[in-house]
């Protein structure tokens, strides 16, 4: 009986069909990154001030600045505030300007912004004030919507393939991406950015499990990070993207609609041999390994395809099984891991309007320090094994963060440096934590395995952009928050097997699973 990793060697494990492939599924993930930052860019504060139009009606005639001095007060600036006007009431002009008015309210009539202003998320939903919040809770909706993509799309992947999980994430995030553009309230907005996140979701850890099952051993690492730096390109195009486009709803269609190029996808993306094999399905794998042979321009004898078989009786994995004895532990660490990795990341990525200098540069920044820190994983991996790199960086990601907390606000360069050396730290963490969690979890449970640890990921992303408003209480309790738990959970990395040049595996028998004999102890 052929072993699967003898097919791969016999096709190739790194040909010109696996680079095809990581072609593809690069596509999607350069798109991915307007979806995750670009409301950032739509949200960027103006000047604003409540609408007090209702002193018009007796005194037609007044410029702006006396409708402002008499209809708003100041603050101890001396500039008129913002979130506050003066109570209307039914005096004539002349007992207006001769008696003033004191009573003090909120904003009734809604805001105004400047007139040269393009539309804005900010300045057509009002954003602001009271409303404020509605920003970070959208971005703890889009978080949510991850979440229930990891859920939904990790356990499908497992029951009916790949490809077809792939495919239906690409035309939920086209169609409902595109039609953000045109939604008519911000709750609306909100609903939708949820179900694109969920694509999203399914798109990412879709196209890990897609790459690692049908590339060899040694170049898991490669294929998987090579891949994820489409990712850091697509998060420097977003800040050009959002430079010269301001209009929220032209940058909305701009980001989105490229998507629906992606429809010939339906002909041409194989799906996992690997995972055919585990479901039983061997003619169909033996076709597509076929393809992939072909491609490769080798050839497999008809003795070798005629001894592949499922290891055992073809069964399916379930959650449950991520919780057995062999796999508990893997479980629940790199669950932990995910949190930490997510909570640091997205609490660097959403902060990027608080560190004082210009966010499209800082951005650019952020996204340009991605590409090295993807690629420098290839390189640390094979050289120092999976749980040392992962331990070592997601320990530096929160030392770089809780570093941030004491450096002083007037130095807005220190501060944005340290964050792009902290985003380094976190980037790459995150893209090691995507090679390992797929060698850790075997092919019938991985997408499953994989879904948990995303969803973990995604919970800690809901609260990220919720733990940033608590900076009204004292500045240095969202990044005090962001890098202690990823310095905690970093200790915990020691526990993990080392799975670096250890075979996939299939099923979650105990003699599948990463050497017993490695779990432990081989951290230093």
């Amino acid at each position: 009986m052929a072993e699967f990793g003898d097919l791969l060697s016999a096709l190739g494990e790194f040909g010109r069909f696996q680079k095809l492939l990581m072609l593809l599924l690069s596509l999607p993930l350069l798109l991915n990154p307007f979806q995750m930052i670009a409301q950032v860019f739509m949200v960027v504060e103006v000047p604003h001030h409540c609408d007090t139009s209702w002193v018009r009606t007796v005194g037609p005639n007044l410029t702006e600045e006396e409708q402002l001095n008499l209809t708003l007060p100041r603050g101890a600036d001396g500039e008129f505030e913002q979130c506050s006007m003066y109570s209307p009431v039914d005096w004539d002009l002349d007992s207006i300007m001769a008696y003033g008015l004191n009573d003090t309210q909120k904003c009734s009539s809604g805001w105004v912004y400047p007139s040269e202003q393009p539309p804005s998320l900010l300045t057509e939903f009002d954003l602001v004030c009271d409303r404020a919040v509605l920003n970070d809770v959208s971005q703890s909706v889009y978080m949510a919507g991850l979440l229930i993509g990891a859920m939904i799309f990790g356990i499908l992947s497992d029951r009916i393939g790949r490809r077809p999980v792939l495919l239906i994430c690409i035309l939920i995030q086209s169609v409902f991406g595109l039609g953000i553009a045109f939604v008519p309230h911000f709750y609306v907005y909100m609903a939708f950015r949820c179900v694109v996140a969920s694509a999203v979701s399914g798109i990412m850890i879709t196209v890990v499990s897609l790459v690692t099952e049908w590339v060899g051993v040694s170049y898991r690492p490669k294929a998987v990070l090579i891949a994820h730096t489409s990712f850091a390109i697509g998060q420097m195009m977003v800040a050009g993207l959002s430079y010269g486009i301001r209009n929220w709803r032209l940058l909305e269609i701009a980001g989105s609609a490229p998507m629906f190029a992606l429809f010939f996808y339906i002909w041409v993306l194989p799906e996992s041999a690997r995972w055919l094999v585990t479901k039983g399905r061997i003619e169909e794998a033996k076709k597509v390994l076929q393809k992939a042979a072909a491609i490769n321009k080798r050839s497999l004898s008809p003795g070798l395809l005629e001894q592949l078989k499922p290891e055992q009786e073809v069964k399916s994995g379930s959650f449950l099984d991520l919780f057995r004895k062999d796999l508990r532990k893997v479980t629940l660490i790199m669950s932990c891991v995910w949190f930490a990795d997510s909570i640091v990341y997205y609490g660097l990525s959403l902060s990027v309007t608080d560190f004082g200098l210009d966010i499209y540069l800082t951005q650019l920044a952020f996204g340009a320090v991605e590409f090295p820190a993807r690629i420098s994983c290839i390189f640390l991996l094979d050289w120092f094994g999976r749980k040392k790199v992962q331990g070592i960086l997601l320990l530096l990601a929160g030392l770089m963060s809780l570093i941030l907390t004491g450096i002083p606000e007037d130095q807005p360069v220190a501060i944005t440096v340290l964050a792009i050396i902290g985003k380094f730290t976190a980037t790459a963490t995150f893209s090691t934590s995507y090679v390992y969690a797929a060698e850790l979890f075997p092919t019938i449970v991985r997408q499953t395995g994989v879904g948990l640890c995303s969803t973990m990921a995604r919970v800690a992303g809901i609260l990220a952009p919720l733990i940033i408003p608590l900076d009204q209480y004292h500045r240095a309790i969202p990044m005090a928050i962001f890098g202690s738990i990823p310095v905690v959970v970093a200790l915990s990395c020691i526990l993990l097997p080392e799975t670096k040049g250890v075979d996939l595996a299939d099923d979650t028998g105990k003699d599948q699973t990463p050497d017993e004999e490695q779990k432990t102890g081989e951290f230093f």
